[in-house]
């Protein structure tokens, strides 16, 4: 074989071995990253754990006075209540009827630490979770027997599972199975209509 047929030969083996090389390469290339993208996302913190812990805001620009809506916070559902002036009196009637009226328990952060368990009296905030065996209560925000309560009944809470009945500030009755009031948990004011629930290093 002469030289020029020697280049000739490996001109024509070159350019195969280039591409097998080319295409093995790639192969494996891909195989790296099908392993390392799964344990590099396995990692990271998916979208749902991050919401999982982190303050949620909550317009509260449409809640009429005696609705209630509900939020999700830490997998809990939390309430918003805009009670009304009739709501805050019946307050006082159900004191005496109270395991804990002065919320001395601390069920609550120190700002909510009053008669009305909020830091504006007409917001309630409170996580809807009963405190006996995490249940979550009803509203029964009508006094008397309208829904199904005694007919002095001031407004409030029941738990259906065992009976627990909570006032409209989330205190608990007497004589109940839930041994402490509802949860108040750590909220402040974004804006006059706005709330961050879940952090409250600039509550109002």
């Amino acid at each position: 074989m002469t030289a020029c047929a020697a280049c000739a030969t490996s001109d024509l083996i070159d350019p195969k071995r280039r591409q097998l090389l080319i295409a093995t390469s790639a192969a494996g290339a891909a195989a790296s990253i099908g392993i390392v993208i799964p344990l590099v996302s396995s990692l990271m913190p998916s979208e749902r754990a991050k919401a999982a812990g982190a303050p949620v805001e909550a317009d509260i620009s449409r809640l009429a006075p005696g609705q209630m809506m509900t939020i999700e916070w830490r997998g809990k559902p939390v309430w918003i209540i805009h009670r009304t002036p009739e709501m805050l009196a019946s307050l006082k009637k159900s004191e005496s009827h109270l395991v804990d009226p002065a919320s001395k328990e601390h069920q609550q952060p120190d700002y909510a630490a009053n008669e009305y368990r909020s830091i504006r009296p007409e917001i309630m905030v409170a996580i809807g979770i009963c405190t006996h065996l995490g249940c979550s209560p009803t509203d029964k925000f009508k006094e008397g027997d309208a829904q199904g309560m005694q007919a002095d009944w001031a407004g409030g809470f029941l738990c259906p599972c065992h009976g627990s009945q909570f006032d409209l500030a989330g205190r608990v009755y007497k004589s109940m199975p839930a041994p402490t009031n509802l949860e108040v948990p750590p909220h402040q004011y974004l804006a006059d209509l706005r709330l961050l629930i879940g952090e409250d290093k600039t509550a109002v």
